[in-house]
């Protein structure tokens, strides 16, 4: 079972994530890459994390840049999957 948790919580466990500018209870963070190459290489091992674990981002790509929003719709809001999927996708990045 998904529990929903608060967004103080979840930005507290990740590097960088805000709210989103919206009134949904969702949390974003954009990312820049030397090219488009690299960008579609991290975007390949989030997409494989997100299948594997059974949660998928909302993204926006173009080119170098990726904007990825994260909220859980089954609680209407952020969860321990949110947390979970921004831990793996800041992990990737700073690789």
């Amino acid at each position: 079972m998904v529990c929903k948790i608060n967004l103080s919580n979840a930005l507290s466990e990740l590097n960088n994530w805000n709210s989103t500018i919206d009134e949904r209870d969702a949390i974003t963070k954009e990312f820049k890459f030397e090219d488009f190459k690299s960008t579609f290489a991290f975007m390949t091992s989030v997409a494989l994390k997100a299948e594997e674990i059974g949660h998928h981002p909302e993204w926006f790509n173009v080119y170098n840049k990726v904007i990825i929003t994260l909220t859980t719709h089954d609680v209407k809001g952020l969860s321990d999957k949110d947390v979970v999927l921004g831990q793996f996708i800041d992990n990737q990045y700073e690789k």
